[in-house]
């Protein structure tokens, strides 16, 4: 169908199975593409279902889960959704969660775009999307020490990656949402509300600092997942492409 942007792409998406993730996967499914949706939680999988989705397992904290799960897809959009959100300022932060922290958040997009690269640069084409957050270089906000410097750490990857291979077809750009409501945001919710001792308070506390007076759907970062994976954005790269509501203007 003519209005169908990705028809004919092979997409690779990491934390699929829920959140934007799953959003991404099923916006691009609807789109045309052939998407191959990973997390390592495969229960979590099991319901994505969409005549354009493939499902397994790949693991992004291991080298060879994903040059397995890439050498299935043969993508030619890497779209990197993979992290975690690590509470607490740098007073309270442990060797253990900076490696976790990095592992995740950074180091795995490493993996996952050294994995790719070799295929979309033998194709001469190649779009690959990466999670950063509002919250990074371009924005900081309290208790988000470890996070805000891991998503920093994502702009200057993306920007490496898209000027090395500017002239060989491959674009790299990421995505900086603000607070987007998703399972894993529910939780950090719920974990501050027991701490303030109320859910309330901590939901007002997350929606106050988006001065549109919401948070973001997971649907709404799907779109701009969907239009960085296509030809519409072929002009487009090494760009933090933010989306957050007005929190960091």
């Amino acid at each position: 169908m003519s209005h169908q942007r990705l028809t004919g792409k092979r997409a690779i998406i990491t934390a699929a199975a829920q959140g934007i993730g799953r959003a991404s996967a099923l916006a691009m499914a609807d789109e045309g593409a052939k998407v191959f949706a990973t997390d390592v939680n495969a229960e979590a999988l099991a319901d994505l279902t969409h005549e354009n989705i493939e499902t397994f397992v790949m693991d992004v904290r291991d080298t060879a889960s994903v040059k397995e799960g890439i050498k299935l897809a043969q993508p030619d959009v890497l779209f990197n959704c993979a992290g975690v959100v690590h509470n607490g300022s740098i007073l309270e932060c442990s060797d253990a969660d900076w490696d976790f922290a990095f592992d995740l958040n950074v180091r795995s997009m490493f993996r996952t775009i050294q994995a790719c690269l070799p295929g979309m640069l033998e194709r001469g084409s190649g779009s690959i999307i990466n999670m950063s957050s509002a919250l990074s270089s371009i924005i900081g906000a309290p208790n988000r020490f470890v996070y805000g410097t891991t998503k920093a750490a994502v702009i200057g990857m993306t920007k490496s990656v898209a000027v090395e291979y500017i002239k060989q077809g491959v674009r790299c750009n990421c995505i900086c949402p603000g607070t987007v409501e998703s399972p894993s945001w529910h939780d950090r919710v719920t974990a501050l509300g027991e701490k303030l001792g109320s859910y309330d308070a901590a939901m007002e506390q997350f929606v106050s600092r988006q001065p549109m007076g919401r948070v973001a759907t997971a649907e709404e970062i799907a779109a701009l997942v969907v239009y960085l994976a296509s030809d519409e954005s072929g002009f487009t790269t090494g760009q933090p492409h933010i989306i957050d509501g007005g929190w960091s203007g």
